[in-house]
């Protein structure tokens, strides 16, 4: 590629790269602003500068004691909530998928093929479709206003990471999995021991959409928890949405949102390289 392709396509990428960043950037000022002027930049966008001439840096903290009843036990319940959910939905979403990816991809059993045409199919099925038979029988469990029905569905695997898992399992080796049945090793301690360990880029992969996904759900905690002490911060912002989401406190929302998606911006940039590389695994032929 010539010098002046690079410099037209770099270019191309650094312009929307600031056009995806802008709407972030937007948020941040706003946060940042004095009511008025957070008013006037939201509504009509007159007003609006790169940079607030007096930062309002207490907006952060004045936000974050305004959700819930309680000065900042509204907060803290809510981040505490979600981060319980989240990270057992990570742990159960990874060992569920690559257990299940493994038994598609290295164990022989009849109507292995049409159970797994099946699984993938339910990837048509949209949330909407299973959203009132799910809550019937999460209700007849007793597990409304629990966290169960968040969490426990998270260990029964999802099509889409199922095939990802059993892609990757696909392109090991034969010879090493025999070495590991010749040491002794059974099913569940190959998949533990080997296969676990060599695929990193799908696990990260895994557990990264599961944590964007889980982190900013809405509709999940909306339909199975209704007490407050249950919310997740994505059902606490909607709360503080209703009650200050007047434009006079759109100062507040903003600091409080950029709060709450601060955790997901921290976890790309740390596994932007293994997510990247698990970006290509479901692309290569098993």
């Amino acid at each position: 590629m010539r010098a002046s392709q690079k410099i037209i396509v770099y270019g191309l990428l650094t312009l929307g790269a600031l056009l995806l960043l802008f709407p972030l950037w937007w948020m941040f000022v706003v946060s940042l602003a004095e009511p008025g002027a957070a008013a006037k930049a939201a509504v009509t966008a007159r007003g609006f500068s790169l940079w607030p001439a007096d930062p309002q840096w207490q907006n952060y903290p004045a936000a974050l004691q305004q959700i819930g009843t309680q000065p900042w036990d509204g907060f803290l319940d809510a981040f505490a909530n979600t981060v319980v959910i989240t990270a057992l939905s990570v742990i159960g979403q990874v060992l569920s998928c690559s257990f299940v990816g493994y038994a598609f991809a290295r164990i022989r059993f009849r109507g292995r093929g049409p159970l797994f045409v099946l699984m993938l199919a339910t990837m048509m099925l949209p949330f909407q479709v299973i959203m009132i038979p799910m809550f019937i029988l999460f209700r007849s469990l007793g597990w409304i206003d629990t966290i169960l029905p968040l969490v426990v569905p998270m260990f029964l695997g999802n099509a889409f990471y199922i095939f990802m898992f059993r892609q990757f399992f696909a392109q090991i080796p034969e010879a090493l999995v025999e070495a590991a049945r010749i040491d002794g090793c059974g099913y569940l301690r190959t998949w533990w021991s080997i296969m676990l360990p060599l695929c990193q880029p799908v696990i990260a992969l895994t557990a990264v959409f599961t944590f964007m996904f889980v982190w900013n759900d809405f509709l999940g905690p909306l339909i199975y928890l209704q007490g407050e002490q249950q919310y997740t911060l994505a059902i606490a912002l909607n709360s503080f949405r209703n009650q200050y989401g007047g434009v006079n406190q759109v100062h507040l929302l903003m600091a409080a949102s950029l709060v709450a998606m601060l955790p997901c911006v921290l976890l790309f940039f740390v596994a932007q390289r293994q997510f990247v590389g698990g970006l290509s695994i479901g692309a290569v032929k098993g």
